[in-house]
């Protein structure tokens, strides 16, 4: 018997296919902004006021799928550098890790 293997690189792209797929549904159905957390589990942002803790990142999947600007914060409370920043419609993989987000308007 055959083992197949699924590298983590393979695994990221799958679920970021996979997250980008159930985007759609996920814009009328549930949050606009959904990431893979620390814990490897699909989490999504109901709230797109304020800083917003979030722990995801580290290569996982992020889909912003509001009409608004998704600035990723290394740090809790949107402290630190910034570590990316989700244009309105963007899905992907985002690493480092981050640990909140801020929604503003596009510019």
């Amino acid at each position: 018997m055959r083992a197949n293997l699924i590298t983590p690189a393979a695994a990221a792209l799958a679920l970021g296919a996979l997250l980008s797929a159930a985007a759609g549904a996920a814009q009328a159905a549930g949050p606009g902004f959904q990431y893979v957390g620390q814990d490897d589990r699909v989490h999504g942002v109901t709230s797109t006021k304020g800083c917003v803790e979030a722990a995801g990142g580290g290569g996982r999947a992020v889909t912003n799928q509001t009409r608004l600007t998704a600035s990723l914060y290394r740090d809790p409370h949107c402290k630190g550098p910034v570590v990316a920043v989700m244009r309105p419609e963007a899905v992907s993989p985002v690493r480092p890790s981050f640990a909140s987000v801020r929604f503003s308007l596009p510019g």
